[in-house]
């Protein structure tokens, strides 16, 4: 889990660089969406390894992922939405002028979480 975070974050530096040179964000942007994710998938990912043992009837708690993974996942999202429908978004412009990818990131991990997490037996 750490060497795949620290490839993660190697190659975000990268793309970070290339945008710079190339003025290309959206690279970037939509690897800074993704992998997040990812990580929360991977957070949550033995977990569901020891519940699949289990024989049990499978079913999907769509309520946490209204209530928890639908805003999170917004949130995760406002970099790139904001590219295209520009900052009439709600709140994209308070995420943006922040100029850190921090609050978005942890969206992403707890959007992927919820979403493994709701695959429920």
């Amino acid at each position: 889990m750490g060497f795949i975070f620290y490839l993660g974050m190697d190659y975000k530096v990268r793309l970070r660089e290339e945008s710079a040179t190339t003025f290309n964000l959206m690279p970037f942007l939509i690897f800074i969406t993704i992998f997040p994710v990812f990580i929360g998938f991977f957070l949550r990912f033995p977990k569901l390894i020891i519940e699949i043992k289990e024989k049990k009837q499978w079913s999907f708690d769509w309520i946490k992922v209204v209530a928890i993974g639908i805003p999170s996942l917004y949130i995760a999202m406002i970099p790139i939405l904001s590219i295209y429908f520009g900052l009439n978004l709600l709140f994209a412009k308070e995420f943006l002028l922040l100029g850190d990818t921090t609050f978005t990131s942890t969206a992403g991990i707890v959007f992927g979480y919820v979403l493994l997490d709701s695959l429920k037996k």
